[in-house]
């Protein structure tokens, strides 16, 4: 503790607000009185579920309005998406690109829609994906697939969680007829384990087709776990169907060191005049930049050396029906810039965990399916391809704030196209 006036004491000062510990104590404590009524929880998505919710609650009608009324007669479509639906809430879609991507799935010129909130982001992404497409492209390759589900089993003994193991690899095969017959999509492809005294960690790795798969995972490894429980001649004394071990939305270096999803990775060669001309700086300042960034990366912890994948990852999952808390794996990964021996600037990115998909989830509600087709990847075999594409514009992204950090206008975009804000609804 710090004398008065030191931070710690001004921290507390804060923190108090003005009150003794006693009053603070006291507005802690459970307060059981004039409880509000909770409204029964449905999974029926209408415009008199969501009416009746409203009523329950009482909220302000014009917010009322703005969330339900104004679209209520759409709401049926999202049935299977939500629960409690209230309304829908609308975002803008800004548009980047084209964005012309060569990859071993994507070929093309790719329109990329970007739902966000954040001012300059859309800008930064399109100047991005100009100056690729100027240079002939992104390159970009899918060069591993794979989603895990990792169920975890104890045992009285270490004995037992190793007699377990040797037990539970040799059923590799029954395995994966358990999963077949759950999903007709999603393929086991490898099983591991991890033992830690009597405790047993199954890591299952599935393919799941163009769906990104969590759900279908799950359900399968259920399968899976029923079978062991009845088959296993040294039984569990207790078992979950997800240990923490498999990586699921959140940042983990297992992931990162190995792969979630789809490990992908893009480059591109720009010539220095085109870095000069587009992104108003030079391949020599735009190296540097990464490389003092690179160590900050370290020195910080970070899974990963890159700038802001999570940007691009957020405004594309939103924008075309993806899981968006998958960008907590999503955005890890590797940016490396270097300036050839001809002076002009080499850059690249690498991802180990792109969860996306083409169908399912919420891929075919309206205005994400509609996303999806603009730019031409909705529906079956068309994953590999999204995943490319998040490649490239990830790249672009980078460029581009690298760029702006390295020249010294990073804050000055911002100020520019964030200066005027209409907040009134």
């Amino acid at each position: 503790m710090t004398g008065k006036g030191g931070l710690t004491q001004q921290h507390a000062d804060r923190i108090l607000a003005g009150r003794t510990v006693e009053d603070a104590a006291a507005r802690l404590e459970p307060d059981c009185a004039d409880l509000p009524e909770i409204p029964i929880g449905s999974a029926k998505v209408n415009r008199e579920r969501a009416s009746r919710i409203w009523d329950q609650m009482g909220g302000d009608p014009q917010w009322r309005e703005i969330l339900l009324d104004r679209s209520a007669d759409e709401l049926e479509c999202y049935q299977g998406n939500i629960e409690n639906a209230i309304g829908v809430m609308r975002m803008p879609i800004g548009l980047a690109g084209p964005l012309r991507v060569n990859g071993l799935s994507a070929k093309g010129d790719y329109p990329i829609p970007l739902a966000t909130t954040e001012a300059a982001l859309v800008a930064s992404y399109h100047r991005g994906c100009r100056v690729l497409t100027m240079a002939g492209g992104a390159s970009a390759m899918v060069l591993y697939e794979s989603i895990a589900r990792a169920p975890a089993f104890a045992f009285e003994t270490a004995s037992d969680a190793c007699r377990f193991v040797v037990w539970a690899l040799a059923q590799f095969d029954v395995f994966r007829e358990k999963v077949a017959a759950t999903t007709s999509h999603g393929k086991l492809i490898d099983v591991g384990s991890t033992v830690e005294g009597n405790h047993v960690y199954l890591n299952f790795e599935y393919t799941t087709g163009d769906a990104s798969g969590q759900n279908m995972v799950t359900l399968a490894t259920q399968a899976v776990c029923d079978y062991i429980l009845e088959a296993s001649p040294v039984l569990p004394v207790r078992h979950y169907v997800e240990s923490n071990l498999s990586g699921d939305k959140k940042a983990s270096a297992r992931a990162f060191s190995t792969a979630r999803g789809k490990k992908v990775t893009a480059d591109a060669r720009l010539p220095a005049e085109l870095v000069e001309k587009y992104l108003h700086t030079t391949p020599q300042a735009m190296r540097d930049y990464w490389q003092m960034s690179a160590i900050g990366g370290v020195l910080s912890g970070t899974i990963g050396i890159q700038g802001h994948f999570a940007n691009g990852l957020a405004a594309l999952y939103l924008a075309t029906g993806q899981d968006v808390a998958c960008v907590a794996e999503s955005a890890t990964g590797v940016t490396r810039f270097e300036v050839t021996e001809e002076g002009d600037l080499y850059a690249s990115v690498t991802l180990p965990g792109i969860m996306v998909g083409t169908v399912g989830g919420g891929t075919g509600l309206p205005t994400q399916k509609a996303c999806l087709e603009l730019m031409g990847l909705y529906g079956d075999g068309k994953s590999r391809a999204l995943a490319e594409v998040c490649a490239g514009l990830l790249l672009a992204g980078e460029l581009s704030i690298i760029a702006a950090l390295s020249a010294g206008h990073f804050s000055r975009a911002h100020r520019k196209l964030a200066r005027t804000r209409k907040t009134d609804p």
